[in-house]
């Protein structure tokens, strides 16, 4: 069975996974808010904090070879069990959501296409007739990643090529209808109020931007896959400029077309809206077709993450051993199962509470706050060990106080929410432990695990009140 992945398909996959449905959406989630100064100096910190954690990824794949389970592999090589289990399980709950919000997004892009306001069929992607949609391409993805991960990965390399198209058009048509005096008017946001200063707005994009990196990881999740281990970081770091490149040109170039306050404003994918201000219909009609496209391949990408991520903990002894079982063609196919189910729940869970894109966007990307700070962690770890004052020091600091950065700027209500959707997950990791007749917890564990139930207590206190 031959399954390896070159360095075009992991960095096709790096890509695919990171430009989704998220800069379809850039130019109105931004806008809504933080000014033109806060998106420059929000995607400076950014780029540097991501830099960092790709190098992080980089180094440990050449200096750890034999951890092949990716993002969590290394949470547990550093810190123990149910620490490596909760990175798993954040890191796969995260891909999850994802998925979900993906197929919220296609569906609510048909929506701004077909639905006239006397007749509503999709909506914002959470009408009863857009979720019967999303079970069906669900179920079709299933059965294609059910034929094996090398069938998937090349359609996702044909996705990845196509998607792009339509978003160097709206950059270059952007490039020509940039107005310096729009850029620059309200420059630092005093329409937000003297409530929401520089760094209010700062933080505020913070959420925004990990969610369109969250797939920077993604050559790491399948690095047992990879033909040569040193693709693995070159694959990380190719992907991760590439996207970054996109994402700036896509965010700031918006803001000198059409007003903050007015971008704020827009339904999305607001990037189509953007486009039809400069060519007309056939612009809207044309980020519409790329966004299907581009979140149809981000679809299948996630897939393959998701459900990769079970199967690898599994193999790790941090999830149940049932998840290591796999099809004749190679694919996960409990975990596969196991995901693709899960999704369907949170599919109807989101229709009955009328969930949208933006709602699920937080949700996946407080979720993964914690896989990634634990990945700089154990980088900077490996330095203190080693004692190593030179580039895998700085790259663990750098890594690690990005992290910590992060889970300062989400706020306590999505911390204490993330700390809610960690518990369930408890479950799972009993139930491993057992099946392997070891000690359940070491006692620094029973001290995390009882905060976490404290804290989890206080979240679901809140949210009923």
């Amino acid at each position: 069975m031959n399954n390896k992945l070159g360095l075009g398909a992991l960095t096709a996959l790096v890509i695919g996974s990171m430009i989704g449905a998220g800069v379809f959406s850039l130019p109105q989630n931004m806008a809504a808010v933080a000014s033109p100064a806060a998106v420059m100096i929000g995607w400076i910190i950014t780029g540097i904090g991501m830099i960092f954690l790709a190098l992080s990824f980089q180094t440990l794949s050449m200096r750890k070879p034999d951890i092949n389970c990716g993002v969590f592999g290394y949470a547990q090589a550093g810190f123990g069990d149910y620490i490596g289990f909760c990175s798993a399980w954040g890191y796969w709950f995260s891909a999850m959501i994802s998925n979900v919000s993906y197929l919220v997004i296609v569906f609510s892009t048909l929506g701004m296409l077909f639905d006239t306001p006397q007749h509503v069929i999709f909506g914002d992607g959470n009408t009863l007739i857009s979720i019967m949609g999303a079970s069906v391409l669900l179920w079709l993805v299933y059965m294609l990643v059910k034929r094996g991960v090398e069938t998937a990965t090349v359609i996702n390399m044909i996705a990845t090529i196509t998607k792009l198209i339509p978003i160097f058009i709206f950059i270059i048509s952007a490039l020509v209808a940039f107005k310096w005096h729009t850029f620059t008017f309200d420059f630092t946001g005093h329409h937000f109020g003297p409530e929401h200063g520089l760094l209010s707005q700062i933080k505020g994009t913070m959420i925004v931007t990990v969610w369109v990196f969250i797939g920077v990881e993604g050559a790491m999740v399948v690095s047992n896959r990879a033909k040569h281990r040193k693709d693995i970081g070159r694959a990380t770091i190719l992907g991760l400029l590439t996207s970054l490149l996109i994402y700036v040109f896509v965010t700031l170039l918006s803001m000198g077309i059409v007003s903050t306050p007015e971008l704020a404003k827009m339904s999305n994918p607001s990037m189509a809206t953007v486009l039809a201000h400069i060519l007309g219909p056939w612009g809207e009609a044309l980020i519409a077709f790329g966004l299907l496209i581009s979140v149809s391949g981000a679809f299948l990408s996630w897939t393959l993450l998701a459900s990769e991520t079970p199967f690898l903990a599994a193999n790790s002894k941090m999830f149940p051993k049932c998840f290591r079982r796999q099809n004749t063609a190679g694919a996960p196919i409990v975990s596969l199962t196991f995901t693709t189910i899960s999704i369907q729940i949170a599919l109807i869970t989101v229709m009955f509470l009328g969930g949208t894109y933006n709602s699920l966007l937080v949700v996946a990307s407080e979720m993964i706050l914690v896989p990634y700070f634990l990945v700089g962690a154990y980088t900077l770890k490996l330095a203190i060990i080693e004692k190593n004052k030179g580039s895998l020091l700085w790259i663990g600091l750098g890594a690690s106080i990005y992290g910590l950065w992060l889970l300062y700027a989400s706020g306590l209500h999505n911390l204490l929410l993330s700390c809610l959707l960690y518990l369930p997950g408890l479950i799972l990791f009993v139930i491993a432990k057992r099946e392997q007749q070891r000690q359940l917890f070491k006692p620094f564990e029973k001290i995390i695990i009882f905060g976490l139930i404290v804290t989890a207590a206080i979240a679901l206190n809140q949210f009923i009140q």
